[in-house]
């Protein structure tokens, strides 16, 4: 390489417009007549209010070798920034300089041909990163064997289900050696053992001294993966920090409104449909909406959500976690058969779906909520692991009596009892 850098991000910015759908085939006359038009529009100011700028003004580094995360809320422009750097779409302003060969897992399939086998397909995505054959075939074995889709790599990926596609994507950007390697959310589709998998692989790719860039809502991985990360707010760069230091950054700011958390329009992806969610509180035991709630006390999460269709199976519910992404426990509000049976199959409606959290159960301290609806193994039609955040407030909590820091994430009240055996004269037992 000729820099000790991998990445190099210069005042990037991308632009696109809203509600225009491109030309496949345009004469020349219709191009010049549009560039008119369109910038008599610019004159009267109303090409600027046709556009959005998904990233502005974008700089930062990346060392060769570093692990780098990349967090955001939706739509902070994560995975515009990631197309960018594996060039599947050119900046609108600024330039970003990348030194060595790019694998990029971005969305299922991505780089497949989907006419060809899953080993035609191995070997067209290391033509493309400009490996020779005998290259590629060297790796082959190990790649199969790590996709686990022995059985179907002669068969074209058309063929595949998605969890197949994931498994050879990113099997192949893995194992080709890339000098760079990036991946998006993209692993939120494959199931639990296979996100483990991917993550070891990873951090073997980093550990190896190649560069990692990843996109994820999950901060255990984030923590667990990266040494440095990138905070995304809107489009721009908020923080460039260690890892630590970012993710408490982007849990403490901008999720906690006074306890509630209401999705607006485009914080909501269009495949959550027909679900959508409406709004998030935390509900102290006076029944106020609080960001504070005592340790002592119990209180209660209420998710306010709306089904534009029936849906059969769904299930809703919370995941707590740490802001350093230790998670406390997850619950369904249909966990008890009973209510499993009651409530199989929703109408169309507006629904409130609340849990009670009791007192004496959580430890002082910052804690995130994360949302999730789903059908079990079908579907998943929303998730935000990161929705809501809220402190707990440890006065009174058993043990304060002593000015010390109680380590763990809960902190439960319970039940001990102190035995005499034996008791000598002048001795307190």
């Amino acid at each position: 390489m000729t820099s000790r850098y991998s990445v190099d991000v210069n005042k990037i910015g991308k632009r696109y417009r809203i509600g225009s759908m491109p030309t496949m085939y345009r004469t020349f006359r219709e191009t010049i007549s549009e560039r008119i038009k369109n910038f008599g529009r610019a004159n009267a100011g109303t090409a600027e209010a046709n556009t959005f700028w998904a990233l502005q003004d974008i700089s930062f580094k990346v060392a060769e070798g570093q692990a780098v995360g990349i967090i955001g809320r939706n739509g902070a422009g994560k995975s515009t920034l990631l197309k960018i750097l594996s060039r599947v779409t050119d900046p609108t302003v600024g330039r970003a300089k990348i030194y060595g060969r790019v694998g990029s897992l971005l969305e299922v399939g991505t780089g497949f041909h989907p006419e060809l086998t899953g080993r035609e397909n191995i070997f067209l995505n290391g033509a493309i990163l400009g490996m020779k054959n005998n290259e590629i075939a060297a790796k082959l074995d190990e790649i199969i064997a790590f996709s686990e889709v022995e059985r179907f790599i002669d068969t074209p990926v058309k063929r595949y289900s998605s969890g197949m596609y994931l498994r050879l994507a990113f099997a192949v950007a893995a194992h080709l050696e890339p000098e760079v390697l990036v991946v998006d959310e993209v692993l939120a589709v494959g199931d639990a053992e296979f996100q483990r998998k991917c993550l070891g692989k990873m951090s073997d790719v980093a550990n190896a001294g190649r560069t990692v860039l990843f996109v994820s809502h999950n901060m255990s991985a984030i923590l667990r993966l990266t040494s440095e990360t990138i905070v995304l707010d809107k489009g721009r760069l908020a923080m460039q920090a260690p890892t630590a230091e970012a993710v408490d950054y982007y849990l403490s700011h901008g999720f906690s409104q006074g306890g509630e958390r209401v999705w607006k329009a485009g914080e909501v992806p269009a495949d959550a449909a027909p679900f959508k969610p409406l709004a998030l509180k935390i509900i102290n035991s006076q029944g106020s909406v609080a960001d504070t709630v005592r340790s002592t006390d119990e209180f209660s999460i209420d998710f306010t959500y709306r089904l534009d269709d029936a849906i059969t199976g769904l299930r809703v519910g919370f995941y707590l976690i740490s802001t350093r992404g230790e998670f406390v426990f997850t619950s369904f509000d249909v966990d008890d058969p009973e209510k499993f049976e009651k409530f199989s199959t929703r109408s169309a409606g507006v629904y409130r779906s609340r849990c009670v959290v009791p007192a004496n159960l959580l430890n002082e301290g910052r804690f995130v909520v994360g949302v999730n609806a789903s059908t079990f193994r079908i579907k998943r039609y929303f998730h935000d692991e990161h929705a809501l955040t809220f402190n707990v407030d440890g006065t009174g909590a058993p043990g304060t009596q002593w000015a010390e820091a109680r380590t763990g994430l809960v902190r439960p009240k319970l039940d001990w009892e102190i035995e005499v055996e034996t008791c000598r004269s002048g001795i307190n037992s």
